[in-house]
This record gives C-alpha cells, structure tokens and sequence, in this order.
C-alpha cells in the first residue's frame, strides 16, 4: 500500500522586531567572565537609534564582564503570559559588542536623561553612585523568531537579512 505523505508548509509570520524591543523594558542579558563562565542577568534598557543602553553596578557580576568587553548576548523575548504558544514565543536574541560611556560626557547625559524618562526618578539616584557605569551594547548580529517556521537572520541594523527557511530542521 502507497502513502503519500503530504507535509503541511508553514508561513512565516510577517517580523516585527522593532515592536517587540518596543514592548520590553528590559533586556535578558549573557555574558562569560575571563575563565569562560557564563552569566545571565537582565537590566532596564533604552534605545538610542540601534544601539542598547543599560546602567549597571559592580556589584553585579555582569557589570565587569560588559566593562571588559567580552562576548555578549541580549534578548528580547515576548511575556509568557501572552504567548499563545511557550514553544514559540517570539524572540530576538543579539549578538553585541560593549562599549563603556564615560560619565559626564554627551552621550552620557543624553542616555541617562532618557532612562530617567523611561524607568523613573531612582536612574537619578543610581546614576549618582559611583559603582554605576554606562553600558553601550552595540547588535552585531542576531536572529528573529515569531513562531514556528518563522525564524529569521538579523544584522547589526536590526533588520531581516533573510528567513532561515529550514536551516537546522530535520524530519525524523
């Protein structure tokens, strides 16, 4: 007997990068230390064209790997509580390089002042301490994924370069 085997093809879901960064106000964060130990931590965050910003302390382990500029991941991953499916939720996850901004200067200023519009009068308060710095987290490149069949490459613009269309995905 003869089965034809008919395989349902799943269309992408049209991305929608820039709105999913828009809806978070934090970022999940990956970083390793000088032995190669992983990290993972979050910050509040804003953005400034398509560069990330966070304020953060030392006191964090996090803190020193970003200053040291090691390799570094962000993601950005849609509440658990409004995804209709937990093995799809929608998610960026960027590769980005780090850049410490030296306090006092104009981006410095800038950047603080719009984390103070966004997360509140206690960034005048943490910006002040000094085991405090200005993180710039810089895409370099990343991936998309808004369902299933739906996973896309990401350049350091935050745009679709192209969809994975299959890479990676075996029929067992």
């Amino acid at each position: 007997m003869n089965h034809t085997h008919t395989e349902k093809k799943i269309k992408p879901v049209a991305p929608k990068v820039q709105e999913l960064i828009n809806a978070s106000k934090s970022i999940i964060l990956a970083t390793v230390d000088a032995e190669g130990n992983p990290n993972s931590s979050y910050a509040p965050f804003v953005q400034v064209d398509q560069t990330f910003y966070i304020l953060v302390s030392f006191m964090a382990k996090h803190t020193k790997n970003l200053a040291d500029g090691r390799k570094t991941s962000i993601m950005f991953i849609e509440d658990e509580s409004a995804t209709k499916q937990i093995y799809a939720r929608e998610r960026l996850t960027i590769e980005a390089a780090t850049f410490q901004i030296e306090r006092g200067s104009e981006v410095w200023n800038t950047v603080v002042a719009k984390l103070k519009e966004n997360h509140g009068k206690v960034v005048d308060v943490i910006s002040e301490m000094g085991d405090f710095i200005l993180i710039a987290l810089q895409p370099v490149k990343g991936s998309y994924v808004n369902g299933f069949g739906s996973a896309y490459f990401v350049d350091a613009n935050l745009e679709i370069v192209e969809h994975r269309n299959d890479v990676n995905h075996q029929s067992k």
